[in-house]
């Protein structure tokens, strides 16, 4: 049995939310280096990673991107396929993370609860319905939504972003049963805390002691870098994977055992 090509991405055209920095940045730098054609959207500016990906030779397109609005959703696809001709595969990584309020569940305010819920759930909900039909028509594909370790392990004091990425967890195992018969595959990753800027953001002043006691619980006792995740979305979306679907890969240095 051969394996070669498994992680190869040539002649494949890949969407990546939340691509501005941080870690979807790194997505859309490894898979436009596997051979992917990439569309990075974001609300920020992607004119970093566009450079780059480009200055490494790969093939890029930035779009301005809104996940909580469907024709932004759907402009993505379509950006996607006017320049690539097709889509076959799925990041889903835009979330509200480091602009959240942590504390406790009672002081939440709504306001940020409901707009927790309209960019971690039905954001990845929308960009799944966007591209969903072009992966039809390419024959199949491969979704990879992220998901957080606040889901597996119960995070508190940041209820809004836990319950968020339990709901990611879901709606990947109902989304699978919906799109396997049109051989797409929809697979989560629940990732420990990752050094990037959102999670300085997010943990503010406390936040190297929080990653050093999040990383004493850990079997690996380092905290997790971009690159720990690059491997994990490769091998979901590439072929070597192509009979798993409907499952969440913990990517979080042995704290939750499945």
């Amino acid at each position: 049995m051969s394996f070669d090509g498994a992680m190869s991405f040539d002649g494949k055209v890949a969407l990546v939310t939340g691509a501005a920095r941080g870690l979807g940045r790194a997505y859309a730098q490894a898979l436009a280096a596997e051979g992917a054609a990439v569309v990075a959207g974001d609300m920020r500016d992607c004119g970093d990673t566009v450079a780059l990906v480009e200055k490494a030779g790969g093939r890029i397109r930035a779009v301005e991107l809104d996940v909580a609005d469907m024709a932004s959703c759907q402009a993505m696809a379509d950006a996607a396929v006017e320049s690539f001709g097709r889509i076959d595969g799925l990041v889903n990584n835009a979330a509200l993370y480091g602009a959240l309020n942590g504390g406790r569940f009672e002081d939440i305010d709504p306001a940020e609860w409901d707009a927790a819920m309209a960019v971690n759930v039905k954001g990845i909900w929308q960009c799944c319905k966007a591209a969903a039909p072009a992966m039809r028509e390419a024959g199949g594909g491969s979704i990879v939504n992220v998901a957080s370790l606040a889901a597996n392990y119960g995070m508190p004091y940041a209820l809004h972003y836990t319950t968020s990425k339990g709901a990611v967890i879901g709606l990947t195992r109902g989304l699978a049963r919906e799109l396997g018969t049109a051989d797409i595959r929809v697979n989560a990753v629940s990732p420990s805390a990752v050094t990037t800027e959102g999670t300085a953001e997010m943990m503010g002043e406390h936040a190297d002691r929080s990653l050093a006691v999040i990383a004493q619980g850990q079997c690996f006792k380092r905290n997790l870098g971009t690159e720990d995740l690059v491997g994990a979305i490769l091998f979901l979306l590439g072929d070597g994977s192509r009979y798993i679907t409907g499952q969440t890969l913990m990517v979080d240095g042995g704290t939750v055992f499945l």
